[in-house]
């Protein structure tokens, strides 16, 4: 099985030592010091207490790769619609492309029964640049779990998960989803196959809340999800998507006190958003958060909560240089 992993950064250097290691075909898409670490020495992977040390094929070239049974898209969804032309030399007639990316993604009406079936979010994928130059028929949805980072250029530190879940637009068990699931459980991962929307939109609940508001309060996640103030502001937040969610026919299998909870659970970790202010780094704004305020106007939601909370993050990043 050829698998490409576009973004060999964290989560993508993690899934890239395990494939390799459990024998797949592996090709990594990374670029700078990281990519030359690659090549010199192979990517480490830090884990449970050891040194594992994978040698895939490592390239800046998509076109020395060429064509894949699956194309993991593995950046931050404001990076992904910039890869799309580059991506071409990858795709074959049958390459399936999974979008392991943060948020709503760009195709997510693709198939969906009813009045917005095939609806295109512009807040995601811009000029429909993903949805014309990869095609949705290409797409699987992954949730991602775990928590990674890059501690050195070729080295990655694994801290806790390891699930991703998978599953196909049209809800279907086909043999490609199938397929890929047996990989990542063969490489030593949790792939279970899910109505993939539905799980979209639990991890969506907490990124869409407590990232924006931690990186307004530069506060960790327990607290977040503990001040009676800004646990009211995120419960806010998730009742109005649940609306949204719930006029799409999703199925929330938890309720928001639960979802609160279990990030408040998780201890002091400093979201991914937040992070990425302190970096200076651009921030996933439009995919968490902007992309339930479009989907809100579509159905017919009021989202006021979301609406205010959009505006002063949107802001925050722009004062920072970080939007």
């Amino acid at each position: 099985m050829r698998i490409c992993i576009y973004g060999a950064g964290a989560i993508g250097g993690y899934l890239g030592v395990q494939l390799a290691l459990a024998g797949e075909d592996v090709t990594l898409i990374a670029r700078g010091p990281h990519l030359e670490a690659m090549r010199e020495s192979g990517l480490k992977l830090l884990i449970d207490g050891e040194e594992r040390v994978a040698h895939p094929f490592c390239t800046d070239d998509p076109s020395e790769a060429g064509p894949q049974d699956y194309v993991i898209v593995t950046l931050k969804a404001h990076s992904a619609p910039a890869v799309v032309q580059p991506m071409q030399p990858l795709l074959g007639p049958d390459t399936a492309v999974v979008s392991a990316v943060n948020g709503v993604p760009w195709w997510y009406f693709y198939g969906l029964e009813g009045p917005w079936q095939d609806h295109r979010l512009a807040t995601v994928d811009p000029g429909d640049v993903q949805w014309d130059g990869i095609g949705p028929e290409r797409a699987i949805g992954c949730v991602v779990y775990p928590a990674t980072e890059v501690v050195e250029p070729g080295v990655i530190q694994h801290l806790d998960g390891n699930r991703f879940t998978l599953g196909e637009p049209s809800g279907e068990k086909t043999e490609r989803v199938k397929a890929l699931a047996s990989a990542f459980i063969g490489a030593g991962l949790r792939a279970p196959v899910r109505r993939i929307r539905d799980e979209i939109w639990v991890k969506l609940w907490g990124n869409l809340s407590f990232n924006p508001i931690s990186a307004l309060t530069l506060e960790t996640l327990d607290t977040v999800a503990t001040d009676p103030g800004t646990r009211a502001v995120s419960k806010a937040m998730m009742l109005e998507a649940k609306a949204i969610g719930d006029e799409l026919g999703v199925r929330f299998p938890v309720d928001v006190e639960r979802r609160i909870d279990g990030a408040a659970a998780v201890g002091a970790h400093r979201t991914s958003m937040l992070q990425d202010l302190e970096r200076g780094r651009p921030m996933e704004i439009d995919a968490l958060v902007s992309s339930v305020q479009e989907m809100g106007r579509l159905v017919g939601v009021a989202t006021p909560t979301i609406d205010v909370v959009l505006a002063l993050v949107q802001q925050r990043a722009r004062v920072a240089g970080a939007y």
